[in-house]
């Protein structure tokens, strides 16, 4: 029955996506329907709605991600597709009102029924909740875990892959450990579905990938400089010869006029819907401990410019400075709220009208730790080839304690990447940061003592090959 259900595979998920994405649009359409009787008929008005849900749903699953159980845990999932169906609701809600404005229904802009939006989402979220959950328990009861082997170079770096592994028991199965310098590691590869090759030479993990792409097995390799610096490659021909041209300006002047345009835009709405939440945050630290209610400090951006970065207070007055800690007494209870929901950030965006930063772009490091980073990390000040920015890759991808060297390739492929779509799309996946208990999580003193409790857990009796 497994092998069977293996063959459809693709046809099964497909069917169940047409099914839940067809519920989703037919619940907004069908309920708005009892008042709309335009909405059944053929209209301009089911022809404009129609049309714009089904464009901003595409877009918007292009942001967020889509029905892809199997590859991706059931919370994410379903906070991607709820955040993709409010925001298609929305536009989908407000074009309707706008085609209802005239002489035969609305002489002025109404919104119409906005309760049973509300009722709307409700029920899609539901919806969107049993098939992300049923889906991937028939996708997992369908297939096992892969059977994984860790290729390393280190202790330390076999607990640091070995413990992001094992958050995702039900696709993957750490069977074997091996040292990339191992002289029995090519008849050890075949036995495993999948490879993991972590911080390893890149001499020799060439190699390795080579010969698991001969033997067709699934690799993940942790990406260097070098991989980096060629995701904006372009591949050019000279005479009969290829090459791949590297170009590393960061943005050019149309780039930067563009973003520039589109961070006075995003500044200027921001702090103006969020000016009650930043009001009622402005009392409320006041109250708390009768301190001040902002905080700077010297920050880096584009060039290694020192500016002052705008917050507001979250941590006692005369705190010492240093990077957060889990369960950090330093934070005051308001302190706590604000940034669990990111709102003490809010007042960067008057860094961002001044010019000090951008939108979207590599979190500005306080400078010691820019100097810290860089004295056994040199490439970390390429980050400062674009303007520090309120949030970006690292940010939404990452956690607060992430690696400084991850950070670093998370926010160089941001550079290498960059487009205006990226940065509209990087923009609306920063809502996904607050469903993330994990993207405010402190440094953790005893993190060593963590991955090397996981390592005894995982390999009790195994030793590096």
């Amino acid at each position: 029955m497994k092998k069977y259900l293996q063959r459809y595979e693709n046809v099964l998920v497909l069917l169940l996506k047409i099914i839940l994405y067809f519920l989703i649009f037919w619940s907004f359409y069908r309920l708005y329907a009892i008042e709309n009787w335009q909405l059944l008929n053929r209209s301009r008005t089911m022809a404009v709605t129609t049309l714009s849900y089904l464009i901003s749903g595409y877009l918007f699953l292009k942001i967020y991600g889509g029905y892809d159980i199997g590859k991706r845990k059931s919370k994410p999932i379903i906070i991607s597709l709820s955040l993709a169906s409010v925001m298609t609701d929305i536009i989908a809600y407000v074009m309707l009102c706008v085609m209802n404005t005239n002489s035969a229904n609305n002489k002025e802009f109404t919104l119409e029924q906005p309760w049973l939006l509300v009722i709307i989402i409700v029920i899609q979220i539901f919806l969107i909740v049993i098939a992300t959950y049923g889906g991937n328990a028939i996708y997992f009861a369908i297939y096992d875990p892969e059977k994984c082997l860790i290729v390393t170079s280190s202790q330390r770096s076999l607990n640091e892959i070995s413990r992001s592994i094992s958050k995702y028991r039900l696709q993957y199965k750490i069977c074997k450990n091996a040292d990339y310098r191992n002289p029995h590691l090519r008849e050890i590869i075949p036995k495993y579905d999948t490879v993991f090759i972590y911080d390893v030479p890149i001499a020799e993990r060439t190699q390795i990938a080579e010969f698991c792409y001969q033997n067709m097995k699934n690799v993940y390799i942790n990406p260097e400089m070098a991989d980096v610096i060629e995701l904006n490659s372009h591949h050019i021909i000279l005479d009969d010869v290829s090459l791949l041209e590297l170009s590393g300006v960061g943005l050019n002047a149309d780039q930067n006029l563009v973003k520039r345009l589109l961070d006075i835009v995003i500044s200027v709405i921001a702090l103006i819907v969020t000016s009650p939440i930043l009001l009622i945050s402005m009392i409320a630290i006041k109250i708390d401990d009768g301190g001040p209610i902002f905080f700077k400090q010297n920050r880096a951006t584009r060039g290694g410019k020192i500016f002052s970065v705008y917050k507001l207070r979250t941590m006692k007055v005369d705190s010492e400075v240093y990077l957060t800690q889990k369960n950090d007494d330093r934070i005051t209870g308001v302190g706590n709220v604000l940034r669990r929901f990111r709102i003490d950030e809010i007042p960067q965006f008057v860094n961002v009208l001044k010019g000090d930063m951008s939108v979207v772009g590599p979190r500005p490091e306080m400078l010691a730790n820019i100097f810290n980073y860089t004295t056994n990390l040199p490439e970390f000040e390429y980050r400062l080839r674009v303007k520090a920015g309120i949030t970006g890759y690292a940010q939404i991808a990452g956690k607060y304690n992430t690696s400084p060297k991850d950070k670093l390739v998370l926010d160089l492929m941001y550079i290498e990447e960059y487009s205006f779509w990226l940065d509209i799309k990087l923009i609306f996946q920063t809502l996904i940061v607050i469903f993330k208990k994990d993207s405010t999580e402190g440094f953790s003193q005893d993190l060593e003592a963590e991955y090397e409790e996981y390592y005894q857990k995982t390999f009790p009796e195994e030793k590096n090959d």
